[in-house]
């Protein structure tokens, strides 16, 4: 087999809670290689109800090798309806931009959790991001 062989590599991070009203974000990792992300989930230690008006949105960012990137490759807002069991996977929404997916080797990716108004309290947990080699 070539070092071209199909290859998948997971990232894990633990996130801690984030106050109601407040913002934060981790480094999750960075991409081992050049590939796509594949998926992203998001298991809470306690459930996260979702609400209108006051909510919280959960995103993973590409960074960039810099740090300074934007690109949302993934993201789940928690709006009424929207919920993460306690303990359960829950899997954040890929961009449906194929190029947003693209991670080059050695990007940084961030997991971020926003609140919206006066948002919802983040129970934090642990993120997983599958990244493919290209």
């Amino acid at each position: 087999m070539t070092d071209r062989a199909p290859l998948t590599e997971t990232l894990t991070a633990d996130a801690d809670t984030v106050a109601k009203g407040t913002d934060g974000s981790i480094s999750v990792g960075t991409a081992p290689f050049d590939g796509t992300v594949e998926s992203v989930t998001y298991t809470p230690g306690s459930a996260l109800t979702g609400a209108n008006t006051n909510s919280r949105t959960l995103s993973l960012v590409n960074k960039g090798q810099s740090g300074a990137g934007t690109t949302v490759v993934a993201e789940k807002a928690f709006t009424t309806g929207v919920n993460a069991p306690a303990f359960d996977e829950t899997a954040l929404t890929l961009s449906g931009t194929a190029s947003k997916l693209v991670v080059a080797a050695g990007d940084v990716l961030a997991f971020v959790s926003t609140h919206v108004g006066e948002g919802l309290a983040d129970p934090g947990g642990e993120i997983t991001v599958k990244v493919a080699r290209s």
